[in-house]
């Protein structure tokens, strides 16, 4: 059993945390702390902001705040060992900030099927995530 764990989840995806969910409860002492991640991604450059409106990195933030705190509403309703955290930037480099920041013991995060070829090149951000953490990582399919 585990007293912190990370959940990094899409909220758009349900495949990222409808089997995730319950597995990080079930693996959460009684005392323990759920700490669920969405992740605005970086627009990357200059060149690339340049062409989204103004404020849009603000209005993305409160967005997947707003996201994020209707889905544990929805799928945790009440439980107050849950709490939301809102990242931005690339997706490994935020996990594992936000796996440090909370003290977790564990990340527990959904592994898109391998059938495509930009993950067969570079890797999936699961594999990353593994590679590079200090802490205990589980991946579910």
């Amino acid at each position: 059993m585990y007293n912190s764990i990370l959940l990094p989840i899409d909220v758009q995806h349900d495949a990222s945390w409808k089997k995730a969910i319950p597995v990080a409860m079930q693996l959460l002492n009684d005392g323990g702390e759920l700490h669920v991640l969405g992740i605005v991604h970086d627009v990357g450059n200059a060149w690339v902001a340049s062409y989204l409106p103004r404020g849009y990195e603000k209005k993305a933030l409160a967005g997947m705040k707003a996201s994020l705190g209707e889905l544990i509403e929805r799928e945790l309703p009440g439980d107050k060992r849950i709490k939301s955290h809102v990242g931005h930037g690339h997706v490994t480099e935020t996990v594992l900030e936000m796996a440090d920041k909370v003290g977790a013991d564990l990340i527990v995060m959904a592994s898109r099927a391998p059938d495509e070829m930009r993950t067969f090149r570079v890797g999936s951000q699961a594999d990353r995530v593994v590679r590079h953490s200090p802490i205990s990582v589980m991946i579910l399919r």
